[in-house]
């Protein structure tokens, strides 16, 4: 260690770019590369949506998983509905 301010456990944070999650700087970069209204409006929403993300404290994946139970509901069939 080169100054004693770094260590190994850090390197399971999630990437951030100066406030914002890296994954939510992306469409700003994309925005950066084809400057349209539609564009920035998109990023926008996106930053947005992974700042709710991290407000609430899922992970995009937690948040998949989540909506994708949601979505099924509260009754789960053990056998599909084709073999039955």
């Amino acid at each position: 260690m080169a100054d004693g301010s770094t260590h190994w456990r850090d390197s399971a944070r999630a990437a951030r770019f100066f406030f914002v999650d890296a994954r939510a700087a992306f469409p700003l970069l994309l925005w950066l590369l084809h400057m349209r209204i539609w564009t920035f409006i998109l990023a926008i929403v996106t930053m947005i949506f992974f700042a709710l993300l991290e407000k609430y404290g899922f992970t995009l994946t937690v948040f998949t998983r989540w909506f994708r139970n949601f979505l099924g509901g509260p009754h789960k069939s053990a056998h599909p509905w084709w073999k039955k």
